[in-house]
This record gives structure tokens, C-alpha cells and sequence, in this order.
């Protein structure tokens, strides 16, 4: 791994400070009137998510960290572990619940998602942006129940609570923003 310093920051660039691994989401060179200059940053801890601001000489360096983004087939989840599969070698990978979260309540199995790891450590996984899925459990809408914008709960074939509009039936597909959980459209 090559070493950045601090003087070529650019957004986006992944390094690794005191044993963690950041992305430098802002960073401004500060040169003032009295005093060295300096690089002011804002970077986010890409496996817990938190951001911090850091000053540091333009001449520190760290070394880069390179994170792997790779795109994997869900398979199924026995319980305790999530089994994903490279589609070109066929590798298993299995994942615990806790770093899994609830990135998958919208996926189904065979579906593709984004596994994201460091050191050959998965630490997220990024489920597509939109799904489309059957409703399996709502209410039947009523005809002349058009109140603008009214909304019912609705199950969808995953097991995910979602609201969608009155006119949306048992047995439907619908398209869902996985990141919001948000009812998009009929299909």
C-alpha cells in the first residue's frame, strides 16, 4: 500500500488513521498569516460511520486504504450468518447478523448486493437501490376512499412493513427505494 500525505487529500480518498479506516469527505488547505499551514479534513469512519474533523500538517502521511467493493449474490441466511457468492468464482462468504443490520429487509434471496470490505473484512452490505416486491399482507382498499395522498401498512414478500397507497392491493408488485423503505410505484 502506498502512502498519501495529507497535502494530497482529495475527497473520497480512503486512508487509515490510528487504526482506523476514513474517507476524507471535506478538506481545505489552510495557509495563515503567522503560524505553518495546515489541511483541515472531515473524515468518516467507513466501517462505524461516525465523522470526525482533523487538522494535519501537509507533510503527515498515511498509508492508503483500499476497500474493496464487490458485487455478490445473496443466497439465504440460516439463522445466525448470511451467505452471499461471487458469481464468477463461485467463493462463499458468510456474514454475521450484526454487521448485515437491516440492509437485507428488502432483499430476496438470489438477488445481487454490494459487499464492501477492508483486509478482506466484510464491514457493510449494500442491498440494489430499488426492489420489486409482492405485497403479501395489507387491508383491501374501499372503492371511494381517495382521501389525496392516504396511506395503509402493507407486509411485502420479504417480511418488511412498508406503507402504500389505498389502491394497493394483496398480491401486487411493488417497487421500493431499499434505502428509504418508501413505496415508489406499481409494476
Amino acid at each position: 500500500m502506498a502512502d498519501i500525505t495529507a497535502g494530497d487529500f482529495r475527497n473520497g480518498k480512503t486512508i487509515e488513521i490510528e487504526g482506523k479506516v476514513c474517507q476524507v469527505i471535506e478538506f481545505q488547505h489552510v495557509k495563515p498569516g503567522k503560524g505553518a499551514a495546515f489541511v483541515r479534513t472531515k473524515l468518516k469512519d467507513v466501517i462505524n460511520g461516525g465523522v470526525v474533523e482533523k487538522s494535519f500538517r501537509p507533510t503527515e502521511k498515511f498509508p492508503e486504504a483500499r476497500v474493496d467493493r464487490q458485487k455478490m449474490q445473496y443466497l439465504y441466511n440460516d439463522g445466525e450468518l448470511f451467505y452471499f457468492m461471487n458469481q464468477e468464482t463461485f467463493d462463499q462468504v458468510a456474514v454475521d447478523n450484526a454487521t448485515v443490520g437491516d440492509s437485507l429487509k428488502f432483499v430476496k434471496e438470489n438477488e445481487e448486493v454490494t459487499l464492501s470490505s477492508y483486509n478482506g473484512n466484510v464491514f457493510s452490505v449494500e442491498a440494489p437501490l430499488f426492489v420489486e416486491l409482492e405485497i403479501t399482507e395489507t387491508e383491501p382498499g374501499f372503492a371511494g376512499n381517495t382521501a389525496q395522498g392516504a396511506t395503509k401498512p402493507a407486509t411485502v414478500e420479504t417480511g418488511a412493513q412498508i406503507q402504500v397507497p389505498l389502491f394497493v392491493n394483496l398480491g401486487d408488485k411493488v417497487q421500493i427505494d431499499t434505502r428509504t423503505g418508501e413505496y415508489l410505484k406499481r409494476v
